[in-house]
């Protein structure tokens, strides 16, 4: 079965689990509620936080479906993703409202984005991966494939593209493979992880020119030098984590070491690690080695290793599905400590939620003061860290 047919079968099952839903849990532990879209599996614990949240989010969602209209449509297509992967349907009020206003944001050449605020891949990228969810009847295909388009048109690299069609570019160029938002269209680590996110989500596997491309720029965006990285930057800080870019010299949100190498973190290095699995890149490789390597002496739930409390709800979300699909369910640390990561993150949410339902983070950088961005963020850490089917 290839990848797309997979994705199809995985809808239609998701289809029918939506069309016999009831509120009860099964023998099978299968988790039915009031307006459910795919059957997830029961997790009191995360049930809980999920159901607190939902209360949260009805009480904050504007009438047109948005959710922090300020910041454009990234944070309700994140928020609704969050909502559909923990068994809300589509045609879910609270859902639906959303959903509509999304469809208001695809744009004539295919993408999902607000025209004025200049982040045109991130958006798309989310708005893509929202209207997969919600797509268990095939009523967002359109909007689908013509977004899929827009993302590979998008992406540099030496074909003409949106970006900048006087910029021709080849794989020796540190902008290859990557995706970036803004004026200049700088490709980061962020945005090319969530272009290889939506990517693999709509059906591209490893095999897919695009998927190929943007490993390229992936690899070239950790700390190893290698066949795979020869950017001047690539062994004044040997430790295999990851960085923000390697475009314009190299740039790192943790800052820079005396002799000019870049310092790694964890949110980028978990979607570095991320990317690479999705673009098929093996257990045994180098470079999957020198990322675990790097995870495992730098364990930790109460920051975001390497950048201290900054972008941390950010960081619990790709933390938790890059081990997800790593495929481990204990994460053994550089001291021999084996940590059930799902039971940890869960408990360390459990601990941060607000009374009112959401969570936040006291450090506002990268909008995490926002409350809507950040109970978004949880429910989509949520539902990785649920019981397989």
């Amino acid at each position: 079965m290839n990848t797309r047919t997979a994705q199809h079968s995985v809808s239609r099952r998701r289809f029918l689990a939506m069309a016999t839903a009831v509120t009860t849990i099964s023998a099978t532990g299968l988790l039915y509620l009031d307006n459910l879209g795919a059957a997830v599996v029961a997790d009191p614990k995360i049930d809980a936080l999920v159901t607190k949240a939902i209360e949260y989010l009805t009480k904050n969602q504007s009438p047109d479906g948005e959710f922090t209209p300020q910041a454009g449509i990234g944070v309700t297509a994140l928020v609704t993703t969050g909502l559909l992967r923990n068994g809300r349907s589509p045609d879910d009020p609270l859902v639906a409202r959303s959903l509509k206003l999304l469809e208001s944001s695809v744009q004539a050449d295919g993408g999902i984005y607000s025209p004025k605020l200049g982040y045109k891949n991130y958006e798309t990228c989310i708005g893509l991966t929202c209207f997969l969810e919600a797509n268990a009847d095939k009523r967002y295909e359109k909007i689908i494939r013509n977004a899929e388009k827009y993302l590979k048109a998008t992406q540099w690299t030496e074909d003409p593209n949106e970006n900048d069609k006087t910029k021709k570019i080849d794989k020796s160029d540190p902008f290859y493979g990557g995706a970036g938002y803004g004026r200049h269209k700088r490709p980061d680590l962020s945005n090319t992880a969530f272009m290889v996110d939506a990517l693999k989500e709509a059906g591209n596997g490893p095999d897919d020119e695009a998927m190929k491309k943007a490993l390229v720029f992936v690899s070239r965006c950790q700390n190893l030098e290698s066949e795979h990285n020869t950017t001047p930057v690539a062994a004044k800080n040997p430790d295999g984590g990851f960085y923000y870019t390697p475009a314009n010299d190299g740039e790192s949100e943790a800052g820079k070491l005396p002799n000019g190498g870049l310092r790694s973190y964890a949110s980028m290095t978990y979607s570095g690690l991320k990317s690479m699995i999705y673009c098929g890149v093996k257990a045994d490789d180098p470079r999957v080695k020198a990322a675990t390597k790097w995870i495992k002496e730098n364990y930790d739930l109460k920051t975001n290793p390497g950048i201290g409390p900054d972008g941390l709800y950010y960081y619990y979300h790709v933390f938790a599905k890059a081990l997800s699909a790593f495929g481990s369910d204990t994460l053994e640390d550089a001291k021999g400590v084996k940590h059930n990561w799902r039971k940890e993150l869960i408990a360390e949410l459990a601990s941060r939620q607000q009374a009112n339902g959401s969570w936040t983070n006291s450090k506002s950088r990268w909008l995490e003061g926002d409350p809507n961005l950040v109970t978004g963020y949880v429910l989509l850490t949520l539902s990785y860290c649920r019981p397989a089917k």
